[in-house]
């Protein structure tokens, strides 16, 4: 029997951007929405080779639940043989993920052009 994926949380917005898939994620990401954006994340990053961006330019609050998110979808696509790209402005999120050492394996983009724009950010181990 073929099941239907379930709606987008509205957290999460989906779409499609010169070959890439972008997650756009919007609002407060905490434990839960970080539990209803997960499933999607994961169905996303289950595929080999998937060109991903994750866009947390709407994110308005972002705690370590939305790293963990971060950290599993980079693990996910590098087994995969797949690529990921982040975009973040936000200076508290931007100051998480220096301080955990994210940003070093997944540098931030200011926009979604300039993420676009830049060769693969998936390499390094932390």
């Amino acid at each position: 029997m073929h099941q239907e994926p379930a709606p987008l949380p509205r957290h999460l917005r989906v779409h499609q951007d010169r070959g890439h898939t972008v997650l756009e994620l919007r609002g407060e990401i905490d434990i839960a929405a970080a539990l209803e954006i997960a499933p999607h994340l994961d169905r996303v990053t289950a595929r080999p080779g998937v060109r991903l961006v994750l866009d947390l330019t709407r994110v308005d609050f972002f705690d370590c639940s939305g790293l963990r998110l971060v950290y599993r979808a980079r693990t996910r696509l590098l087994d995969q043989d797949g690529e990921l790209r982040l975009v973040c402005t936000h200076p508290l999120t931007l100051r998480i993920m220096r301080v955990t050492g994210l940003s070093r394996l997944l540098p931030a983009h200011a926009t979604l052009d300039a993420a676009l724009g830049q060769p693969e950010a998936t390499s390094g181990s932390l």
